[in-house]
């Protein structure tokens, strides 16, 4: 029986799923990434662990469905996006760590961009607001921090990549230096439209055109792994970002369907069709996927902190011992008791985009208990997701009727049920949860033609739990009054960042 091997590569772990032809998941294994916080703002990761991390649970993976690396038909791969790393291409060494797409650094670069006029500019080719989210101020950090890297840079010693194009270089060898218009689309230095690195954004931002990586299709074989890295050739057949990988997996595939990715921040992205989309309302124009010569496009609102949230709760407050405590104790109150957190830990992404927001927490009062916590922490991130989909129908024009939800987080029936309430439609779980390496193994498998087209794929999505809303529609309203007004109040906090 042909088999998938997806590579899930996130933010907080590494992970690699084994899927069959009709997309059942046959093996798993699942690795923690560390963070690095050097200071209030950044955040980095170890390259070298990222592809350790990621190649022990591909190993781990395979074993666990009995199978070996030369039964593989193909591998997909998906990434955490905007994450940016720099290596040597002779050895293949990172010249630093890399910066993950929550760092801030850039974010006095972004504004000089903006306050010298180019924000439209920017935004009209790249779909994209001027951000420290996105990978080319990162890139231009790297090269003009560690010593003689611009230079290097510039003789074409070094190599950029998104984690796809890292994990691919080292799943290679060193032999093929390739991203997927997905990723590409993620670092302000390219045309959406026309497909294509932009000369213009390039001199702009600051990045040597010689250190890009070629732009490839999403589905379709670009490379072969190394024998000795897996223990056979494998053809590498599907590419994408992790929330595009999500919107495939959970059959998005026609316009106004819309998806939300609960993982360590959360990713709403409504498919467009074939025409790049517009906002005024400031969420992203982004590319979807490629398939041969056909591109399509989706509408984005990024939540910089959801489950990320939680994590804090576990690591920086010792509320809970794991994450999924988060539900019970939660539950343990009927309301947040008054208390409004806002998790702007990072900034806070759309439709805001404000690096200088800070985190929050309202109405604490002597009665607050760490329940009432959990359960705001809970809340914010369904809140911070109803905002963008206020966005979402205004610039599409259209009203959602439901709401797909996958990710780490939506395993959470609180969570989802609280979300059905603030939206008003239904949220529908999907039955397999890990939307993001499916989607990645769905689009491997078409690539080598284990599939004949996306028609076939769409009989395997499966709904999972619809979660109806239940809740009176004043008390939604209150409580989106005291959200917005929560939110007000962190604006503009850290004036530094």
């Amino acid at each position: 029986m042909p088999a998938i091997l997806a590579l899930d590569q996130g933010t907080t772990s590494s992970r690699a799923i084994v899927f069959d032809e009709v997309c059942r998941a046959i093996g798993m294994a699942q690795r923690e990434l560390p963070q690095i916080f050097p200071r209030s703002g950044w955040v980095e990761q170890d390259p070298e662990v990222i592809w350790a991390t990621q190649l022990a649970t591909a190993c781990e993976a395979l074993a666990n469905a009995g199978l070996r690396a030369a039964d593989v038909a193909a591998i997909g791969i998906t990434n955490q996006r905007e994450t940016t790393i720099v290596w040597e291409r002779a050895s293949g060494r990172p010249i630093g760590n890399a910066i993950v797409w929550q760092d801030r650094r850039t974010a006095d670069r972004c504004r000089q961009l903006e306050a010298d006029g180019h924000g439209e500019l920017f935004r009209q080719r790249t779909g994209l607001v001027l951000d420290a989210y996105f990978s080319g101020t990162k890139v231009a950090w790297l090269l003009d921090h560690v010593p003689g890297a611009r230079e290097r840079a510039q003789a074409g010693e070094l190599a950029f990549g998104t984690v796809d194009s890292w994990l691919i270089w080292k799943l290679t060898g060193g032999a093929v230096h390739v991203t997927d218009v997905t990723n590409a689309a993620r670092t302000l230095l390219f045309d959406i439209s026309r497909g294509e690195w932009d000369d213009q954004l390039l001199e702009l931002v600051g990045v040597p055109r010689a250190v890009l990586p070629a732009v490839v299709a999403s589905s379709g074989v670009v490379a072969t792994t190394d024998a000795d890295v897996l223990g056979a050739r494998i053809p590498i057949a599907g590419i994408a970002g992790d929330q595009q990988a999500a919107l495939f997996g959970q059959r998005c595939t026609t316009p106004g369907r819309v998806k939300n990715t609960y993982g360590t921040g959360c990713f709403l992205l409504m498919h467009t069709g074939t025409s790049v989309p517009t906002s005024r309302h400031r969420l992203l124009g982004t590319v979807a996927w490629r398939t041969g010569d056909r591109t399509e496009y989706a509408l984005e609102g990024s939540v910089f902190i959801a489950g990320a949230a939680i994590q804090w709760l576990r690591d920086g407050l010792g509320l809970i011992a794991r994450a999924e405590d988060v539900e019970a104790l939660a539950a343990s109150v009927p309301d947040a008791g008054g208390v409004c957190f806002v998790p702007a830990f990072t900034g806070l992404g759309a439709p805001h985009w404000d690096p200088q927001a800070r985190g929050a927490v309202f109405g604490i009062s002597r009665g607050t208990t760490r329940a009432h916590l959990a359960r705001a922490a809970l809340e914010a991130i369904a809140f911070q997701t109803a905002d963008i989909v206020g966005c979402m129908q205004a610039d599409a024009g259209v009203a959602l009727t439901e709401l797909r939800a996958d990710g780490g987080a939506s395993r959470n029936d609180l969570l989802l049920q609280f979300q059905a309430d603030l939206l008003g439609v239904p949220v529908v779980r999907a039955a397999q949860t890990e939307s993001t390496a499916l989607g990645a193994a769905m689009l491997a498998g078409l690539g080598v033609g284990m599939w004949p087209d996306g028609a076939a794929l769409d009989g395997l999505w499966r709904a999972g739990r619809v979660f109806e809303p239940s809740m009176a529609a004043s008390k939604v309203d209150a409580l989106k009054a005291v959200w917005t007004e929560a939110v007000s109040r962190s604006l503009g906090w850290q004036r530094d960042a």
